[in-house]
């Protein structure tokens, strides 16, 4: 019988997610600790099946760059889920292909010792640019010592706080210290009325939140060649805020704007 102190909690389950799985690109280590009915949900796609589904796509990546890392920013853990603030990189093709890097906010679920399914969002378009151009982007400092973060208690009105915020503030954000995709690197911020959203993920250890809201609104700018739209679309987003005096200050936000994009060219 498992004791309760040999248990893993979802902070140990994340950090052998990215060290002993993804920057190993080992499969058999994936299933010591991650339920066979994993489910990745990422954008509008959803991988359900750790060895059918979610297993293989991830192999894809690995594919397009042989030397694929994560690097790791920041870590919140509260009971059965943490999320976690990261950078993939790597060089499309292996040794001598084009390098990028692009970033994500991962919210990872655990029981009983295992991980049961992550929401994710990645910036696939921050790839695409460094891609096309050649010239990578600068990598974000790793956290100190993420896998040492002390969970907090929750802050309820910080909850209440970013609950309002996600469903209701249209993007680019008023504080300037919301930092969304690579708008502060390309200088071009995406211009999205919100007229709505489903949270289907929100905790707090302290007065950092974390969040996964479907947004709806309206385009107004921010892509190249594509005009304003009257119509409402869809927005995932993931991120890990900090309130303060009942206000969002900080943090960093990652939203499926390939997503967004694909759906307005269709349109």
């Amino acid at each position: 019988m498992t004791s309760p102190e040999s248990v893993l909690t979802c902070l140990q389950l994340a950090r052998r997610w990215v060290v002993d799985y993804f920057n190993s690109q080992d499969e058999a280590a994936a299933r010591e600790f991650i339920e066979p009915g994993y489910t990745l949900e990422i954008g509008d796609y959803t991988f359900a099946g750790r060895d059918t589904q979610w297993l293989p796509a991830v192999r894809q990546q690995f594919d397009l760059f042989p030397g694929l890392i994560m690097t790791v920013h920041q870590v919140l853990a509260a009971g059965d889920r943490a999320a976690v603030l990261f950078t993939q990189h790597g060089a499309s093709g292996g040794a001598g292909g084009r390098m990028t890097c692009w970033s994500g906010v991962a919210i990872y679920r655990g029981e009983a010792g295992k991980l049961t399914g992550c929401i994710a969002q990645e910036d696939y378009m921050t790839r695409q640019r460094q891609l096309k151009t050649g010239v990578p982007d600068v990598i974000d400092a790793p956290g100190p010592a993420p896998w040492d973060t002390a969970p907090l208690p929750p802050d309820r009105e910080a909850e209440a706080v970013v609950r309002q915020w996600a469903q209701t503030a249209s993007w680019p954000p008023a504080s300037k210290q919301v930092r969304c995709d690579d708008e502060h690197i390309i200088g071009v911020p995406l211009q999205f009325e919100v007229t709505g959203g489903e949270l289907t993920e929100l905790f707090s250890s302290g007065s950092e939140v974390v969040f996964h809201v479907r947004q709806t609104g309206r385009y107004r700018s921010g892509f190249s060649g594509v005009q304003a739209d009257d119509h409402e679309r869809v927005l995932n987003c993931n991120g890990i805020v900090r309130v303060e005096g009942g206000q969002v200050i900080s943090g960093r936000v990652i939203r499926d704007r390939a997503g967004l994009r694909a759906r307005l060219a269709k349109a």
